[in-house]
């Protein structure tokens, strides 16, 4: 990271950032090329180890480049305010933010989708909900596991 000032070391203050961001962007590869697609999300932080889960449709071209490429690249924000100046070179902006990459898979056990999907809507409403196979084999869910991840704020 060239701006080491901007870096948020500690990773509860990294977790306090995502607990802010609503959409994760998520950078894919396919036989077409590169892709990013914007999704909401949910995340476990447990030993260290940080997972991100995410839904979809059971079809389409996320779907698919999931299971062809499933290493990917992510980006969350938050805290946007645009800092106005005198001059355009000293107009500034600030926001904080969350980069990482890993793999993600499909999550097959009906048990962790369930609680994939109830975690991810906790994340998103602040609510506890209860999903019930039916309603977990109606979509497709995957979990990113984190092989690293930083902070950056200003």
């Amino acid at each position: 990271m060239r701006r080491k000032d901007r870096e948020i070391k500690e990773t509860s203050e990294i977790l306090k950032v995502m607990d802010e961001c609503k959409v994760c962007h998520i950078a894919l590869k396919d036989d077409q090329g590169l892709y990013i697609v914007p999704m909401n999300f949910g995340y476990v932080y447990k030993h260290d180890q940080l997972s991100l889960y995410v839904h979809s449709a059971k079809e389409g071209r996320k779907y698919s480049a999931f299971h062809q490429f499933p290493e990917v690249a992510f980006e969350m924000d938050s805290g946007h305010e645009l800092v106005a100046a005198q001059t355009a070179c000293a107009y500034s902006y600030y926001y904080q933010s969350v980069m990482g990459n890993g793999l993600i898979h499909e999550v097959k056990d009906i048990q962790e989708k369930e609680q994939a999907l109830s975690c991810l809507m906790k994340h998103q409403t602040g609510k506890d909900f209860v999903f019930d196979e039916k309603m977990a084999q109606s979509v497709a869910v995957f979990r990113l596991d984190v092989s690293s991840f930083s902070g950056k704020r200003h």
